[in-house]
């Protein structure tokens, strides 16, 4: 991924809390020969860092995925950014937006635990805490014969790049500027992406 140097991220915490928070990625490999994607929740394990995850078992990328570099790619809040909003007509319109890649190399995983534990993590990461749902109280004959149907997998990391572009280009003026319209609208997007611009001007403060 191009990332100029303004727009580059290397806090791994900050990384990490990124990736847990954005966590529907984006998984790409080589599939027959051909560029190949599918669309899925990944969990990170910070302590073995690696992802877990699971295919659709009609799904053929896993049938050739394995031993594969692969790229993840994780896309936080974005949105437009109009020059309208600047000090200066000097300007062109551009797009804010926050991105990790995330490269690895696949292992189909087949052991039963391992495999309900991905899953069991997952559940409790999107369940609501008050969640009366626990997949430990679901039949494990059900279990069982619903796990038929996947792939499960994990993706040992071996590279992390970050880019956050929030204006830092530009002068504070201006940042302080983009924060303020972007702020006045309901969009999430936008409020997320002010929110992150906020924070990042307070290391110049």
């Amino acid at each position: 991924m191009y990332i100029p140097k303004h727009f580059r991220v290397n806090e791994e915490e900050s990384i990490y809390d990124s990736i847990e928070k954005y966590s529907f990625a984006t998984l790409f490999s080589q599939h027959n020969g051909e560029p190949y994607a599918t669309h899925l929740p990944l969990t990170l394990n910070r302590f073995e860092n690696v992802l877990y995850g699971h295919f659709g078992r009609q799904n053929e990328q896993w049938r050739d995925i394995e031993k594969q570099q692969v790229l993840v790619v994780f896309q936080g809040p974005h949105c437009y950014i109009s020059p309208t909003w600047y000090e200066t007509s000097k300007a062109v319109p551009t797009w804010n937006y926050v991105s990790i890649h995330l490269y690895g190399e696949v292992e189909i995983v087949d052991n039963p635990n391992v495999i309900f534990n991905s899953l069991n993590d997952m559940v409790n990461k999107y369940e609501k805490a008050d969640s009366s749902y626990n997949l430990k109280d679901v039949d494990s004959k059900f279990i069982e014969g619903m796990s038929k149907g996947i792939v499960a997998f994990k993706i040992d990391i071996t590279k992390i790049e970050a880019k956050a572009k929030l204006s830092q280009n530009h002068p504070i003026e201006r940042q302080e500027l983009v924060i303020k319209h972007l702020e006045n609208t309901s969009n999430q997007d936008n409020l997320q992406i002010a929110s992150l611009m906020k924070k990042n001007l307070q290391k110049y403060k």
